[in-house]
């Protein structure tokens, strides 16, 4: 029930598609992602950086005119890969990784607000993190075509506690090159979600990423 409350909340894609993938009619052109992954990440920039910054990062990503016009539904995700690119491009690598990640905690509490039902959040909040955990892993299953376009979205369980996410052909870092993972937004955005849903204590660690090679952008998921 609490699993069908949060999905039916969240905008939903048209057409049946399969958990995890996107909408049938972005197949045949480019997939979007939520607007929140420019949005905050304009929030998480105002709050770190000079008026100037944000302005030379979001022109370098050709989009200018949504910091006078956000955008409200969802985008092209090679916009989306474009801004965090500059980003990771126009500031150091800490400075980055911190901007990023607090875009994805915006992000995470934007979905709380706006998405959950604040019946399904109090319920969630009242089960135990065995509980709440699997329920809350598969409505993030059923809505992760909102936030990685093209991309694969797949739960493996690793035991009561924990599990790993994973992200195939991540479009959010499309064409990047790193020595270490840097999806900082997603890792936060669903560390932000389970510390407020399951348990406060929760983690979420990318232990490989597409950047650096590997096959898919792999996190570690603790919730207890």
């Amino acid at each position: 029930m609490i699993t069908a409350m949060v999905a039916s909340s969240a905008p939903r894609p048209p057409g049946g598609n399969a958990p995890g993938q996107p909408p049938a009619q972005e197949m045949q052109e480019e997939a979007r992602i939520g607007p929140n992954a420019i949005t905050q990440v304009a929030a998480a920039l105002y709050a770190a950086t000079s008026a100037g910054t944000v302005r030379a990062i979001f022109n370098a990503a050709d989009q200018g005119d949504w910091l006078e016009t956000p955008p409200t539904q969802m985008v092209p995700e090679s916009t989306v890969a474009r801004l965090h690119h500059q980003v990771r491009v126009q500031l150091p690598a800490t400075e980055a990784q911190a901007v990023l990640s607090d875009a994805g905690v915006r992000t995470g509490h934007y979905v709380l607000q706006r998405r959950i039902p604040a019946f399904a959040r109090l319920l969630l909040r009242l089960l135990p993190p065995v509980a709440a955990g699997p329920l809350l892993l598969r409505a993030v299953e059923r809505n992760a075509w909102t936030f990685i376009g093209s991309g694969a979205f797949s739960v493996q369980r690793r035991d009561a506690r924990s599990a790993y996410l994973e992200v195939r052909n991540n479009p959010v870092i499309a064409g990047e090159q790193a020595d270490e993972p840097i999806c900082h937004w997603h890792a936060a955005v669903f560390e932000t979600l389970f510390q407020e849903l399951a348990w406060r204590g929760a983690t979420v660690v990318e232990e490989t990423c597409c950047a650096t090679g590997a096959e898919a952008c792999r996190f570690v998921l603790t919730y207890r």
